[in-house]
């Protein structure tokens, strides 16, 4: 109890800065490709404006700009009347003009909110601003005698130096800021969740692309007594609590596994009569700790000042010509009402974009009951099960609607559906019917199906008069025995009325 009372003493309060590249087809400020190609050179994807030569100017990218306008319309949040790009002043290596043309005093969407479900809750987490910004470039780590130059070899703190590739430099990417809103790791985790998850639904995202979404996180811990039953924390109690950034963590599970670490080290750090320092680090994902980089810079060591090559943006206007599509709660309500799904089958089938589109595209053709169960349960498990994504079967479309149509005309069993013909068609690539009729999996005609549950109840007496004692396990015994028989083609529903009507007659 003491222990519990110690660790009710103090309670987290985190930040975020989410940042996601945007798919576009070309950089933010010049027309440098940002197609990854897994073959690609470092250094190669480069021009004057990107590598930041002298006389080089931006020229600011349409379509980053309409990306941008729609994740304001999706979270909700204010576009102004006129908006501008400010230079951020710091040296990294990555960073080829020694600055990062980025949105200061007036970003592109403030006073945004989400609304995300985390343990059966809901919680609306606030979005200070999200503005549009390109991204530096990637740094490799790399140690002595390793082989290997192209892959990451080392972590930041074990390396022996660092390879810079400025291929990255320049793509888009969408900053979203947060107000310190949450109070536990786990919500952080279901917060970028739902934030991908809307990211996806207005196409302007891949997860799949590397280094498509970095968070960096601000803890701090605060005495519980000074939260609010609404969660509100007074502005004197932040300043006075010193907080840690964890920069550059890439995925939600390491956000929340970063955070966790953190707010246990600030925790015994405290409760051992320790102070905070306010700094930055850097989470280890191999050792699933954080490690001290440098010191937090303040707002001032930055040095804004205006891009000068740059004219002030006006989108307030043209933002309302700029539509957002269905977005997944709204989908979601939609499945619920259209298809008559119930809430868990309504939530699996829209988490993806993809598999919501799959969805509905089997749907039209068949019950939507049948295609839920179908998608939801029977190809997504499989494709978990491989580490696949419906991505990688979308051109095969048709070949799944084939499987469904097999099923619901009767013409193979729901169990050789599953368990054979979906998997032998992820693992050699078959066609449904090419499956069944390899495996001999065609529907047994009523009379074979017949013949075989004669045959049963006349070879096994002993199991009959089982049954005829009260016992219900016989008739699985039984209903084995004919499906056996069929090689697995007979439906059990029938075999086992067809059973009980034999032995109850």
């Amino acid at each position: 109890m003491a222990r519990a009372a110690e660790r009710a003493d103090l309670e987290p309060v985190i930040g975020l800065e989410v940042h996601v590249q945007l798919e576009t087809d070309t950089k933010v400020f010049c027309g440098c490709s940002t197609e990854p190609a897994e073959d690609e050179a470092p250094n190669t994807r480069v021009c004057p404006v990107c590598l930041g030569l002298p006389g080089a100017l931006p020229v600011l990218n349409e379509a980053a700009v309409e990306a941008a306008v729609k994740v304001g319309k999706a979270l909700d949040a204010d576009i102004p009347e006129e908006t501008s790009f400010h230079r951020k002043n710091y040296y990294y290596p990555d960073l080829p003009k020694n600055f990062q043309i980025t949105q200061y005093d007036a970003p592109l969407c403030a006073d945004g909110e989400l609304e995300f479900s985390h343990e059966g809750e809901r919680r609306t987490v606030n979005v200070r601003r999200a503005h549009l910004e390109e991204d530096p470039g990637s740094l490799r780590h790399v140690r002595e005698g390793t082989e290997s130059l192209d892959v990451r070899t080392a972590s930041v703190d074990r390396a022996d130096y660092t390879l810079i590739d400025y291929n990255r430099a320049g793509t888009p990417l969408m900053e979203v800021v947060t107000e310190p809103d949450f109070r536990d790791p786990g919500e952080v985790r279901a917060f970028l969740e739902k934030l991908e998850e809307v990211f996806e639904y207005l196409g302007i995202f891949d997860a799949a692309r590397d280094g498509s979404l970095r968070i960096d996180a601000n803890l701090s811990m605060v005495p519980a007594d000074e939260i609010g039953e609404d969660g509100s924390i007074a502005d004197s109690t932040l300043e006075s609590a010193n907080r840690t950034e964890v920069k550059n963590i890439s995925s939600h599970r390491g956000a929340e596994k970063a955070l966790s670490y953190e707010e246990s080290r600030q925790r015994r750090l405290i409760q051992s009569g320790g102070a905070v320092e306010q700094e930055t680090r850097h989470f280890n994902e191999t050792h699933g700790n954080t490690v001290s980089m440098r010191s937090k810079e303040e707002e001032k060591d930055y040095r804004y000042f205006r891009e000068a090559d740059l004219p002030a943006l006006q989108v307030s206007d043209w933002k309302e010509e700029i539509p957002i599509p269905e977005l997944p709660e709204a989908r979601r309500a939609r499945f619920r009402e259209e298809y008559g799904l119930d809430a868990e089958a309504a939530s699996k089938l829209t988490s993806r974009k993809a598999v919501a589109d799959l969805y509905e595209e089997v749907a039209a053709e068949f019950d939507p009951d049948l295609a839920a169960t179908w998608v939801a349960d029977n190809l997504l498990g499989e494709l978990n099960y491989r580490d696949m994504a419906v991505e990688d079967v979308i051109g095969r479309l048709d070949e799944f609607k084939r499987l469904v149509e097999l099923v619901a005309e009767d013409e193979v069993t729901t169990k050789n559906a599953e368990e054979t013909v979906l998997r032998t068609m992820l693992d050699e690539e078959l066609d449904p019917d090419e499956v069944i009729e390899r495996e001999g999996l065609g529907k047994a005609d009523d009379d074979a199906v017949t013949d075989a549950v004669d045959a049963a109840i006349e070879d096994n007496p002993d199991a009959v008069e089982d049954y005829h004692d009260g016992d219900e396990g016989a008739v699985n015994f039984l209903v084995g025995q004919v499906m056996a028989a069929t090689g697995g083609s007979a439906d059990p529903g029938t075999v086992n009325r067809l059973l009980r009507e034999r032995l109850d007659g």
